[in-house]
């Protein structure tokens, strides 16, 4: 296997992705509770392989919070 810089040691294959961002949502449940679907998006892209987590974080920062009404 071919170590990907853009992901850590620990998250080389989809299947530690997936095991990264569940222990990362066990300790920010926010991850996961308030998650809207775009969010699940995003995650399942890093999950992929296609983004790294700075990325997906970017994104989210980057996404406007819609209005309360």
């Amino acid at each position: 296997m071919v170590h990907d810089p853009k992901f850590g040691p620990s998250a080389q294959t989809p299947q530690q992705r997936a095991w990264v961002l569940t222990q990362m949502q066990a300790v920010i449940p926010g991850l996961k509770a308030k998650a809207p679907p775009h969010a699940q998006q995003l995650y399942q892209r890093y999950v992929a392989g296609e983004m790294s987590w700075g990325e997906v974080r970017q994104a989210l920062d980057s996404t406007p919070a819609k209005p309360v009404r």
